[in-house]
C-alpha cells in the first residue's frame, strides 16, 4: 500500500494503482488543470464515496510502499487519463474498470491519520 498526501487529506491505495495515479494526476497538473477525483472509501472510513478538487497549487506527495516501480498498463492509464477530462473528473478505478478503494492511512511512521481539513 502507497499513501497519496493531498494537503492534509491521506489515502492509501495499492501501490500499481497509486503508481497510475501519479502519472495521471501529473500530467493534468502539468497542464495546470485543476479536476475532481472520486473513490469508493473502505468500510473503517465510511463505506461510502469521497472526491476531492484537485488543483496544482497544492502540495501533493506519493510514497509507495514497494521497493520496486509497478509495471504501468497503458490501456488502464488511458482510461484513468479519460475520466480524468471527463466532466465527471477522475473516478479512481482498477485494472478491471470496477471502483477502487481508498482506506484511511494505517499511521504508518512518517505519515498522519486520514482527516479532512
Amino acid at each position: 500500500m502507497g499513501t497519496l498526501t493531498y494537503a492534509s487529506l491521506h489515502l492509501e491505495f495499492e501501490d500499481r494503482l497509486l503508481q497510475h495515479l501519479q502519472i495521471v494526476i501529473i500530467q493534468k497538473f502539468r497542464r495546470h488543470e485543476a479536476f475532481l477525483m472520486s473513490w469508493k472509501e473502505s468500510a473503517s472510513a465510511g463505506d461510502g464515496r469521497a472526491a476531492i478538487w484537485l488543483t496544482p497549487n497544492v502540495p501533493i506527495s506519493f510514497k509507495f510502499y514497494g521497493s520496486k516501480a509497478p509495471s504501468v498498463n497503458r490501456d488502464w492509464l488511458s482510461s484513468l487519463g479519460r475520466s480524468a477530462d471527463s466532466s465527471t473528473g477522475l473516478i479512481v478505478t482498477g485494472e478491471d474498470g470496477e471502483l477502487a478503494l481508498a482506506s484511511p492511512d494505517s499511521g504508518q511512521p512518517g505519515t498522519a491519520h486520514h482527516k479532512w481539513p
